[in-house]
């Protein structure tokens, strides 16, 4: 019996779906949201939610976790780490490192949303997509 086992399995097979919501999460918290379907957007949400409430933590341990789940790419910013600051070019009287996105993930995303309780992430709705008419969908972090 298949009790309780739903999932958005979006068409694809399990390691095509799990890269797929992988570089979307990716894509999520390097930009802050994203535009893709309405299903892939309903699969996204609580992917992304479950690796910010790991985030939130901040360990080492947390970091180790998350990187499971996201691609750790250079985002083409810096940033200070002991103030979190983010800069677009390094400057010679600051010790900056380059911004990536576990950094992002772990120094500013998870210190924003460490009071809230939930709910990091919301979908509108958008026109459909004039190619095939698929239901599209914007998703963002709160």
């Amino acid at each position: 019996m298949r009790h309780q086992t739903k999932k958005h399995t979006l068409g694809k097979a399990q390691d095509q779906r799990k890269a797929l919501l992988r570089s979307l999460a990716t894509e999520l918290f390097v930009h802050g949201e994203i535009t893709t379907t309405l299903a892939r957007a309903k699969a996204l949400k609580p992917y992304a939610e479950k690796i910010i409430t790991i985030a939130k933590k901040g360990d080492l341990s947390s970091i180790r976790l998350a990187s499971r789940y996201i691609y750790n790419k250079e985002t083409g910013k810096y940033m200070d780490m002991s103030t979190g600051e983010v800069f677009d070019a390094p400057s010679k009287d600051k010790k900056l490192t380059s911004q990536t996105v576990l950094r992002k993930l772990f120094a500013i995303i998870g210190k924003k949303y460490s009071d809230r309780k939930g709910g990091y992430t919301r979908i509108y709705h958008l026109p459909p997509r004039r190619g095939d008419a698929s239901e599209m969908a914007l998703i963002q972090l709160v």
